[in-house]
């Protein structure tokens, strides 16, 4: 999708219909390496989607529509985590698993399972602040640019290298002092 066509999704069926078949696993793989269950993933998705629709007017065009969705993704899981109220969550959840088929919960079953590596160094990356966390979770596990990165979160590309090179080395040493067997793949630093 150009990004030109992007605003459309919002009054246009067909594209937003290439829109999200263009980009509903991206946001999948993105959600499943956060949370484990495949009911709350579906939730997610969809209210990645929602999203995106309701903010489409906004977008401006400065980055890839993908990155501009996973901006929005990590926004919306953010705001999940946040939230503690049970009776919402409840409800969400029994929503969810109306609306899903038995092959749609088997199926985002197993990318929650082919995803619980990436959920034990996600688990890993906690004691990293936030923003340095952002920019490597963008960088290796959703494998954007630092530029493309830098517009999800909205900062300039210098402040991503920063980000990243911060975390990058904090993540090293911790690993090293833990002697853990979890391997971080070498990221090449790229405008």
């Amino acid at each position: 999708m150009r990004p030109d066509e992007l605003p459309g999704i919002a009054f246009d069926g067909s594209i937003f219909e290439a829109f999200y078949r263009e980009y509903v696993e991206s946001v999948q793989r993105f959600i499943v390496r956060r949370v484990d269950d495949p009911h709350l993933a579906a939730d997610l998705t969809a209210e990645v989607f929602v999203a995106a629709i309701k903010s489409a007017a906004t977008y401006r065009g400065d980055g890839a529509p993908r990155a501009w969705l996973l901006g929005i993704a990590r926004v919306v899981v953010a705001a999940d985590l946040r939230s503690r109220a049970h009776e919402q969550r409840v409800v969400r959840r029994i929503e969810g698993r109306r609306l899903l088929e038995s092959d749609d919960i088997a199926r985002i079953q197993e990318r929650v399972d082919a995803a619980a590596q990436a959920r034990l160094l996600y688990a890993a990356l906690g004691g990293l602040p936030d923003g340095e966390r952002a920019v490597l979770e963008l960088i290796a596990l959703d494998d954007l640019s630092i530029a493309e990165a830098a517009t999800a979160l909205g900062i300039r590309p210098g402040a991503a290298r920063v980000r990243l090179h911060r975390a990058r080395t904090t993540l090293r040493d911790e690993l090293k002092a833990e002697d853990s067997t979890i391997l971080v793949r070498p990221m090449e630093v790229s405008p």
